[in-house]
């Protein structure tokens, strides 16, 4: 049966406790200037707080969920992607985005077995990041799973993977040398490393 453990999902937050943030800026304006199949593009007109009138830009992401999974044996199930922006395959866990009314949970249930073939018995919650805060509203959740069973794989169609299996430590290694550059299989690397150290 699977499991949630839950967490603070808001680790940034103002800074300055109860009240009105000193530094927020206040919307004037506000417009879709892109509206497309994966996210839109908001363009809005602001007032900072020593009174400057500027625009801001940015992505509205329904958000998205990355999942570290664990064999038996101990090694992290990967896979690698070929991304159109930079005209190359990386290595990547497994993640994907939120669809409408889906919890975070759910869409990181869903998007194991999709992508990897593997369902998983626990899930832990290992924290949550904004990847993109100067353009996007993106946050990524991170759970742990473990207990894996190959199901068999569900991937939408245009969605060609090739899933492996490797230790954390050569993962971690990869990520020194360069060699995985994706910023959110590197912060969950690292987070699942610690929850690891941390375990009983």
């Amino acid at each position: 049966m699977a499991e949630e453990r839950k967490g603070d999902t808001d680790p940034g937050g103002s800074g300055t406790g109860a009240g009105r943030d000193p530094l927020a800026e206040e919307t004037l304006e506000s417009r879709i200037a892109y509206d497309g199949a994966f996210f839109r593009i908001v363009h809005d007109k602001v007032r900072c707080p020593d009174g400057h009138v500027g625009v801001r830009e940015f992505m509205r992401h329904p958000g998205a969920v990355m999942v570290a999974a664990l064999t038996e044996g101990n090694e992290v199930v990967l896979e690698r992607q070929f991304r159109y922006p930079l005209q190359r395959s990386f290595i990547e866990m497994p993640a994907g985005k939120l669809e409408e009314g889906e919890s975070p949970l759910a869409c990181g249930q869903r998007e194991l077995q999709e992508e990897t073939g593997y369902r998983a018995a626990h899930w832990d919650f290992l924290g949550a990041f904004h990847n993109a805060i100067g353009y996007s509203n993106e946050q990524i959740s991170v759970y742990l799973a473990r207990g894996l069973e190959y199901v068999g794989g569900n991937s939408d169609a245009g969605e060609v993977l090739e899933v492996f299996t490797a230790p954390l430590d050569d993962l971690l290694e990869w990520i020194a040398r360069g060699r995985v550059t994706d910023g959110k299989t590197i912060i969950g690397a690292y987070w699942l490393q610690r929850a690891l150290a941390r375990a009983p």
